[in-house]
């Protein structure tokens, strides 16, 4: 990845082979030489975070692997970053749209694809903070799925009102979150376009080679009058 330091881990999500995944040697690169991040609106600092491998983003891969997989099912990632979940789904045989806002999370994808020798999977530019008609995101999903994504607050409910958008009536939506102080505003968001909440503790203590997680799995299911 031109610009950037990259490292490659074999990653273990029960009951699939083990990924390879190339990331972001660390959270301290920035390399923009034709002024994406200004037209985004992303920070420097903020830049490179979709690179890295979050313990939010692999406790929804963990999920994605228990997931029975439909055949009539349509699932997209939101805010993916590296799309382990995807890839997890993507592997099982699901059929998985990746998306993200950020302008290399595609190139990430493709190489971590190919790493994986799988097939290639579907990926459409998504961002919930702009205004409906300039998103290029399309369709309805019976299963939306993201990790951290409540990390900034969100008045104006852009993330709550993009779900909506895409999804299909009856749809279940699953965010894994941290336990982040923007929980309670996006869940009256969420309740205000039609959506039942159930939750379901994530907690784990440290471990050899893994430290202790707190959070959540949001689970969010529309109803099919909605």
């Amino acid at each position: 990845m031109p610009g950037y330091q990259t490292k490659q881990e074999r990653i273990a999500v029960a009951g699939v082979d083990e990924l390879v995944i190339r990331s972001l040697l660390d959270h301290q690169q920035f390399s923009d030489p034709h002024g994406d991040a200004d037209r985004l609106g992303i920070s420097s600092a903020a830049w490179p975070l979709f690179g890295l491998l979050w313990p939010s983003g692999a406790h929804l891969a963990a999920r994605m692997a228990l997931r029975p997989v439909r055949s009539s099912e349509r699932i997209v990632e939101i805010g993916c970053g590296l799309a382990l979940a995807s890839l997890v789904g993507h592997r099982r045989g699901a059929d998985v749209t990746a998306s993200d806002c950020h302008p290399l999370a595609q190139a990430f994808l493709r190489e971590n694809l190919r790493l994986n020798d799988l097939s290639p999977m579907k990926y459409l530019h998504g961002h919930w903070g702009v205004a409906p008609e300039s998103g290029v995101a399309q369709g309805q999903y019976d299963l939306i799925i993201g990790s951290d994504l409540l990390y900034e607050r969100d008045a104006g409910g852009g993330l709550a009102g993009f779900i909506a958008r895409h999804a299909a009536p009856g749809a279940e939506v699953w965010i894994v979150d941290p336990d982040r102080g923007n929980r309670p505003a996006f869940n009256r968001q969420m309740a205000a376009r039609g959506f039942l909440r159930r939750e379901e503790r994530l907690d784990q203590p440290a471990s050899v080679g893994a430290a202790a997680y707190k959070g959540r799995l949001l689970i969010y299911r529309r109803s099919e009058l909605t």
